[in-house]
């Protein structure tokens, strides 16, 4: 995980000035909700990715809430369809910075990215994903 740029320029207002901008995710959370006789529950899955996913910053703006402790920022996320950007409401980007004096920077403590799935698609991701890691460990032992 990593933030190219000056992520704290970026403001409600998804702006295509800030294509400099880039979050590099090494992990994605994948989150679905599935119905339980009365209740909906959530199940989530962890996806530890082989290369990282690339969020460049005009395709986030961020959200504004005060009730967010200082130095943790939410931002909506955007996707291009067709030329144009398009609010996810799926996808979400939590950042938390902590603040160094001595060194007069703020530095990159944690990144979580999240997408809500259907659950045919969840079912599909884990299992595909399961399917890798199991093929990667029997590759390493037959050396």
């Amino acid at each position: 995980m990593k933030i190219v740029g000056n992520i704290l320029d970026i403001t409600h207002k998804r702006d295509t000035q800030h294509q400099g901008i880039e979050v590099h995710l090494d992990r994605v959370e994948y989150i679905m909700f599935k119905k339980d006789g009365h209740y909906r529950q959530d199940f989530n899955y962890i996806d530890d990715l082989d290369a990282p996913l690339v969020i460049t910053g005009d395709r986030l703006a961020r959200i504004i809430d005060k009730k967010l402790p200082e130095g943790e920022y939410d931002f909506k996320v955007y996707d291009l369809v067709e030329g144009e950007y398009v609010e996810n409401p799926d996808k979400f980007l939590s950042i938390l910075l902590i603040y160094d004096f001595e060194e007069n920077q703020h530095i990159l403590s944690s990144l979580e990215y999240s997408e809500t799935v259907p659950v045919e698609e969840f079912k599909k991701i884990k299992g595909a994903r399961e399917k890798e890691k199991i093929a990667r460990k029997n590759k390493a032992k037959r050396r």
